[in-house]
């Protein structure tokens, strides 16, 4: 997630709603200078109406060529929402984005979603794939309604989100967990390919002292060859493409 969304329901206090307007400020412009010095590509998690109230910030990541996978029309917890409000929250945020970028999110991570969310997803029926799972380290297939539905798993502990809490107090932290992350990974590599999810939120990563990690982090990953660090929605057409889903007798499903 790199723009900045709506703050916590019931959160009255306007000192810490401003830790938002801050990641929409600096922090995003701050991510967006690394990462596209360093020709890394990304999937932005957007929530639909803060894009709108940031063009700017859209354009730039348009710009860049990242992919811009949609985070839901707000910020807000799903889970006690009946299911038609859902449904009708998906749908509208697909249509902001389309009117603000030109082009559907291919991508869909709801985040704070519930029982429904996943069916409501895979019944809209655009979706390349979805990243509401913390099941694997590997995308799979889920069975749906439309057809088998590609999920690409996110990741809660490589996630700059532990600085909002209990975790992560220093840079030096962060870097060395998600070096370890990657190290372990690319070891295992040499059995079968492997994938690291890294989550970033413009308004935490995006603080000098946290960005000099990730850079640091960046040098790390980048001196290693036969490493893809790429976009979400390209990882999903790989996977599309070279392990289809099938049906359990073997065959492609339909």
């Amino acid at each position: 997630e790199i723009v900045g969304a709506q703050p916590w329901p019931g959160q009255r206090n306007l000192n810490m709603e401003s830790i938002y307007e801050y990641g929409s400020r600096a922090g995003f412009w701050r991510l967006w200078r690394l990462l596209t010095s360093r020709k890394i590509d990304v999937t932005v998690y957007g929530v639909t109406l803060a894009m709108a109230r940031n063009p700017d910030a859209v354009a730039a990541m348009q710009e860049a060529g990242w992919e811009i996978a949609t985070h839901g029309l707000k910020w807000i917890d799903y889970r006690d929402v009946p299911a038609e409000k859902e449904r009708a929250d998906i749908l509208e945020a697909i249509a902001i984005q389309r009117e603000i970028t030109g082009e559907r999110p291919l991508g869909f991570y709801q985040g704070r979603s519930s029982e429904r969310t996943t069916p409501l997803m895979m019944d809209e029926g655009g979706f390349l794939y979805t990243a509401d799972s913390y099941a694997d380290e590997l995308p799979y297939w889920l069975s749906g309604p439309k057809g088998p539905q590609l999920a690409v798993p996110y990741t809660l502990d490589a996630n700059d989100m532990r600085f909002a809490g209990t975790g992560l107090n220093t840079g030096e932290q962060f870097y060395s967990y998600l070096k370890d992350a990657f190290d372990v990974l690319y070891a295992e590599g040499d059995e079968a390919p492997k994938m690291l999810s890294i989550g970033l939120h413009c308004r935490l990563v995006g603080r000098p002292a946290r960005i000099a990690a990730l850079e640091r982090l960046c040098d790390h990953i980048q001196s290693h060859e036969r490493v893809w660090i790429t976009r979400r929605i390209d990882i999903a057409r790989h996977w599309q493409q070279q392990h289809p889903a099938t049906t359990p007798a073997g065959a492609p499903a339909a």
